[in-house]
């Protein structure tokens, strides 16, 4: 009789064991198929995104390596039929690239180097120092974010020509040392986001130890902000680097003094000259103003030359953007 118990108790249990054995497949299964369903889901939808995103880009440099009698090619859509480099060779032309390149650089770089110092200063004054009128001073920073820079062109205009900086880079370089730069209220509220969000100690130990404001900006609090400093240093010079309003209205850009987006926005003037030194001029024609396309192709590759340095310099300091992004936006 024990022996049957036995026996029974045993086929019990393996059945009970093969049972769960079964269910747990069966879950396991179902698991890993629900995993291969939603990642093959994320992944469709992640490179879908990416090529709404890289398509512009994919079509210019495409387009940059077509030859030009291939412009009106109804049979050319994607894949050039004649690969060939005539249209940047005519592009650098057009933007008398490398002089060009070398003061959009040197006037981005310096004027980032200011617009950080300024804000920078500014930004902890709002967050950490209590003044009479700060909150008054700080809305009047976010007004400069919201009105448009239309509105106080005429007024910055009669003001450096009386200083006579109309013509010169200085211009851009005092708007950005005083705070006045492109976007400067931007920057001035994620500074001020970001010191009021370090602690209080670290200052209070500095005061203690006798440093005066100044001090303790420069040797405590700004050695803290990295950042915030990385963040507006690639915000300031992307943005001053596409800059053509503030560079239009104080004749910056000058014949002795190229810079990137005027020679773009005024691409259509050094056309004609750029095709008959390349020797593009038989393979388009005389008439090139009445080939829209053409012209419309010259931009493209024009404007893929002026942002191919920052994609370039992006490859370089994504890891550190991205966690300023991060730090920056947990700080604040």
């Amino acid at each position: 009789m024990k022996t049957e118990a036995v026996t029974k108790i045993r086929a019990a249990a393996k059945a009970f064991y093969r049972k769960n054995t079964e269910e747990n497949l069966v879950a396991q299964r179902s698991e890993k198929l629900t995993h291969i369903v939603v990642s093959t889901i994320r992944y469709i939808l992640l490179i879908g995104l990416c090529f709404v995103i890289l398509f512009p880009t994919i079509q210019q440099v495409l387009m940059a390596l077509r030859a030009p009698e291939d412009v009106n090619n109804p049979a050319v859509i994607w894949i050039p039929e004649t690969w060939s480099l005539m249209n940047l060779r005519i592009a650098t032309l057009v933007l008398d690239y490398w002089n060009a390149l070398v003061n959009t650089f040197k006037l981005s770089a310096i004027s980032t180097v200011l617009q950080v110092a300024s804000t920078a200063l500014a930004g902890y004054a709002f967050g950490r120092l209590h003044f009479r009128g700060a909150n008054i001073l700080f809305f009047l920073v976010i007004l400069t974010i919201v009105i448009p820079p239309q509105a106080l062109s005429l007024a910055q205009y009669l003001y450096f020509r009386e200083i006579a900086l109309i013509g010169r880079e200085g211009s851009i370089y005092l708007m950005s040392g005083l705070g006045m730069g492109v976007r400067a209220g931007i920057f001035i509220y994620i500074f001020r986001s970001f010191f009021r969000g370090l602690p209080r100690e670290l200052e209070e130990s500095a005061i203690i130890d006798g440093a005066s404001v100044f001090r303790t900006f420069f040797n405590i609090m700004l050695p803290n902000a990295r950042g915030a400093i990385v963040t507006v240093s690639l915000f300031a010079f992307v943005w001053q680097w596409n800059d053509a309003y503030y560079v239009k209205i104080f004749e910056v850009s000058t014949a002795g003094f190229p810079l990137l987006t005027m020679r773009l926005v005024n691409a259509a003037e050094a056309m004609y000259p750029a095709l008959f030194y390349t020797g593009a001029l038989e393979l388009i024609g005389q008439n090139i103003w009445e080939n829209p396309l053409f012209l419309a192709l010259i931009s493209n590759v024009a404007a893929l030359l002026m942002m191919l340095p920052l994609l370039i310099m992006y490859l370089f300091v994504q890891k550190q953007f991205v966690e300023s992004i991060e730090r920056t936006g947990i700080v604040g």
